[in-house]
């Protein structure tokens, strides 16, 4: 079944991206179809162009997958299971949804473009969730050399190597492209390395020793050598996941929201940026379109650096395409809110340096704390721009 809608606003990078992400975690927004009705017309009247739509969460799915029926034998989160870790026993008792069809026709109803946000990527579970995944796939799970499946993040994930993981991301992915009409899909800080202590599970000691005339992979999970060969499986998969995606709709934004560099491949094995200058000259290696660095600081002297070292990455090894380069600004989360001069400096800032725009985390932030301060800075601003 394929859901069509009203035609989609321009692609990024033919105007500034004012965006937001949208989650069912600590937040009502998008809690029943009522709320996102409000959330989406609230969002256009403050100013936003862009929702970034929780689509993949916790193992299970928020649309209904075939993809996922195969392979767990349910096609979305059933009631009863969290979502989060925090759901509290209302959120719990409440049937699987389509959220995407939900939220994809109010989005268009206010003329915002849509980008389905796979939010946890490779991911299989949070340690506290014992789903289906986690349960039934333990072949794709990857390990430390201790044989431990949790993460030092706290998350069990899948194997970025085994071929049936990576099929079935992909396939995830692809299906809810055919089914939607989408106007982009994101991979959030998820298409990387699961933790750089992570690697010792039995059919990556397999690859390897294919690869290394038998031998086992170093102790040393911070071997230079260990370290280079497990990015480049990431960056084979990015590759693979952009010409696949690509090729399904040629049209489609593929946006991803990786953790800072160069502390993303220190931690991660990602080197996002290198990903940037693929297409640089050759036109037809795949591209990204968009990369959304998540510079969540407390203040805004701490954003400034950490954004202007984004840009000078993104200029020495991306090709110099700072201007598909979006800047993920936190205004809440952990710790205390971001003050309205913080978010406003930030936001100048990154028109100042030529960033394609900002996605502020995460609509609550939007919503309940600074939605008549954006509406106005919006207004003001953008109508002084050429």
């Amino acid at each position: 079944m394929c859901l069509l809608w009203a035609a989609a606003p321009a692609a990024a990078g033919h105007d500034e991206v004012r965006g937001t992400w949208l989650t069912t975690t600590a937040n009502d927004a998008i809690a029943t179809p009522e709320k996102t009705a409000e959330t989406m017309r609230r969002l256009r009247e403050i100013g936003l162009n862009t929702v970034y739509v929780e689509c993949w969460k916790n193992g299970y799915t928020q649309f209904p997958s075939k993809v996922l029926e195969r392979t767990i034998g349910l096609d979305r989160r059933p009631g009863l299971m969290k979502q989060d870790p925090s759901d509290d026993p209302t959120r719990v008792e409440q049937p699987g949804r389509d959220l995407v069809a939900e939220t994809l026709r109010e989005a268009r109803a206010n003329g915002l473009r849509y980008i389905a946000w796979f939010e946890y990527g490779f991911m299989a579970a949070h340690k506290s969730t014992d789903n289906h995944l986690r349960r039934m796939k333990r072949e794709w799970l990857s390990l430390d050399r201790h044989g431990n499946e949790i993460a030092p993040n706290g998350f069990v994930w899948m194997n970025p190597l085994h071929p049936e993981a990576r099929r079935f991301l992909l396939d995830l992915v692809l299906e809810a492209v055919a089914n939607y009409d989408l106007d982009g899909v994101q991979l959030d800080d998820r298409i990387v390395w699961p933790y750089i202590t992570m690697g010792y599970d039995e059919h990556t000691r397999r690859v390897y020793a294919q690869e290394h005339d038998g031998r086992e992979p170093p102790e040393d999970h911070t071997d230079p050598a260990w370290m280079r060969w497990r990015a480049d499986k990431v960056n084979e998969y990015a590759r693979q996941f952009v010409e696949e995606v690509r090729k399904a709709r040629p049209d489609l934004i593929i946006s991803l929201s990786p953790a800072v560099y160069p502390w993303c491949y220190e931690h991660y094995l990602l080197e996002w940026p290198k990903w940037a200058a693929w297409n640089a000259t050759d036109k037809t290696a795949p591209r990204w379109d968009e990369f959304i660095p998540q510079c969540y600081r407390m203040n805004y002297t701490a954003f400034e650096k950490t954004w202007l070292e984004q840009v000078r990455y993104m200029n020495e090894l991306g090709a110099g395409r700072v201007g598909d380069m979006l800047a993920g600004i936190r205004i809440v989360g952990d710790g205390p809110d971001s003050t309205w001069d913080d978010l406003r400096k930030s936001i100048e800032l990154v028109r100042s340096t030529g960033g394609g725009g900002h996605v502020l985390w995460f609509s609550r932030g939007v919503l309940d704390l600074y939605p008549d301060q954006l509406k106005a800075f919006y207004q003001s601003t953008l109508e002084r721009r050429p």
